[in-house]
């Protein structure tokens, strides 16, 4: 599944248990550990990035042993960024470097807080959901406040219970499969929002419709893996976020493509507003070649 990985790490309380839930990774054997010192903003002391890029060096060399003596190979990447004009942004790093090493997914964390939380996380984690080619796991702060973390509970396992929200189609299929085939999962929430029928008898008909189609997807499931599905109405984004909060989901799996001419181009507006707004883990999956129908 996820046998190189790319982990961005600033070395902030919200990324202290990122390299935890690497290990969790299906099918992990190989981790690059980035981490991105950007000197493209001018001091007047001069130059004050060398003591940042040799402590970023000494904290991922740390984190580099405790993987190594889990079984996996653990490179170091510190890059500096000096020119965000002729470099790009702090994202565009990410997505550049996760090419030079050829990962299948990209780790980031996410530690936007307060009212402006939801602009804020765009900066780094939605840049890079929008423009990757790859899976992406984005992982926000336990315990997140608006006063800060502070001292943090470790994280729940990330595959103790995924909220797999699906709208039936190709690509949402491929997500299904994709977490179906993981062992290590502790219980599977299935969702279908119905959000497009006005009338009741329509909506009548649509539920109707989505329960047909998960008692479907069930059968597929061993019957010894504990399984839940939900059906909501309303906007998708509001539903999915408020299932994972009544749920306690310890992880969102979604697909990362929309629908219409823009699929191939932009992920989905739904899974971009989840990633914004929910404080949960999200895993955005991208195939190779999207499925879904334009």
């Amino acid at each position: 599944m996820f046998e190189k990985v790319l982990v961005a790490l600033d070395f902030s309380a919200h990324s202290e248990h990122i390299p935890d839930h690497i290990l969790e990774l299906p099918g992990i054997r190989e981790a690059v550990l980035l981490h991105i010192v950007d000197a493209s903003h001018e001091s007047i002391r001069g130059w004050t990035h060398g003591p940042e890029i040799e402590n970023a060096k000494l904290l991922m060399a740390e984190k580099k042993e405790a993987l190594e003596k889990a079984g996996l190979t653990v490179h170091i990447h510190v890059e500096v960024l000096v020119d965000v004009i002729t470099r790009g942004n702090v994202a565009g790093e990410i997505l550049k470097i996760a090419k030079e090493w050829d990962v299948s997914l990209i780790v980031v964390g996410e530690r936007a807080t307060g009212l402006l939380r939801e602009f804020l996380v765009g900066s780094t984690s939605v840049s890079v959901i929008r423009h990757a080619t790859e899976s992406v796991l984005v992982l926000h702060a336990p315990g997140t406040t608006e006063a800060g973390c502070g001292p943090c509970p470790p994280p729940a396992k990330l595959f103790s219970r995924v909220l797999v929200p699906t709208d039936f189609s190709p690509d949402a299929g491929l997500v299904f499969a994709f977490i179906r085939a993981i062992p290590a999962i502790g219980e599977t929430i299935l969702l279908n929002v119905v959000d497009r029928p006005d009338a009741e008898p329509e909506i009548e008909a649509a539920v109707a419709d989505a329960q047909s189609r998960l008692d479907a997807m069930k059968k597929e499931f061993s019957p010894d893996v504990s399984l839940r599905t939900h059906i909501r109405v309303g906007d998708p984004a509001g539903m999915i976020l408020s299932v994972a909060d009544e749920d306690d989901v310890s992880l969102i799996a979604m697909s990362a493509y929309g629908t219409g001419r823009l699929r191939d181009m932009l992920p989905g507006s739904t899974t971009l507003n989840v990633v914004r707004a929910t404080k949960k883990p999200v895993l955005v999956i991208r195939t190779p070649n999207p499925v879904n129908s334009p």
